[in-house]
Parts: structure tokens; C-alpha cells; sequence
């Protein structure tokens, strides 16, 4: 079994930068793809980023391309990644929450994707 655990969580103003981190341990084996998705209240999870592990190539909501970055922490023993959070808006708001699959998936971007999850951080971004 794989535990993910997320952090880096904050209330911070629009405009903002911020950068979330996710650490792995238990089990843990070299993932294929690891992402962020998030859930704002009343709303269904979405996709924010994913990073293929073995390139690093990385995918984006359009959305929040170029202004958020998904990149491996290479500094942690086992598999983690960060997501670097730029210009911060409102809408931002959610629970981001960190996921690890160790299958080559094509459903990289949706939540059927992945076998392992956190219980996500909390970022709120007010005005």
C-alpha cells in the first residue's frame, strides 16, 4: 500500500504564490504518472497537472497552464512531487488533493486513473 500525503495548504491572497508538496511512503514503487487534482465546495473533482515520472513530461488543465507547475522532487527518498501555484485568483479555492498510479494510463487526466490517494490540502485564496 501506497500513503500519499500532501501539504503546503494555505490562506493566502489573489495574486499570490504558493507551492503544495506531496511525499510518498509505505510500499511505495516508481510510479508512471503522479497529479494534482482539486474539489472546490459544490463542485466535482478536476484535473489541475500531471508529470509522467520516467521523462518528466509534464500535462495541464488549459486552464491553469502557465500559471501553475508540476514538477518531481528529486531532493525526497521516495517518489514526491510539487506544484507551484502562481497569480492566485478566487477560483482557486478548492481542496488539492495528490494521486499515484503505477499503470501507464491513458486516463492520466481523470480520477479513474489512479490507484493511490491523499487526503488532500486545503488553499483558499481571498480577495
Amino acid at each position: 500500500q501506497v500513503q500519499v500525503v500532501e501539504s503546503g495548504g494555505s490562506t493566502v491572497q489573489t495574486g499570490d504564490f504558493l507551492r503544495l508538496s506531496c511525499t510518498t511512503s509505505g510500499s511505495v514503487f516508481t510510479p508512471y504518472f503522479m497529479a494534482w487534482f482539486r474539489q472546490a465546495p459544490g463542485e466535482e473533482r478536476e484535473f489541475v497537472a500531471a508529470i509522467r515520472w520516467n521523462d518528466g513530461v509534464s500535462y495541464y488543465e488549459e486552464s491553469m497552464k502557465g500559471r501553475f507547475a508540476i514538477a518531481r522532487d528529486d531532493a525526497k527518498y521516495t517518489p514526491s512531487i510539487y506544484l507551484e501555484m502562481r497569480k492566485l485568483k478566487v477560483e482557486d479555492t478548492a481542496v488539492y488533493t495528490c494521486a499515484f498510479t503505477g499503470k501507464p494510463t491513458e486516463y492520466y487526466r481523470s480520477t479513474e486513473g489512479y490507484d493511490y490517494w491523499g487526503q488532500g490540502t486545503q488553499v483558499t485564496v481571498s480577495s
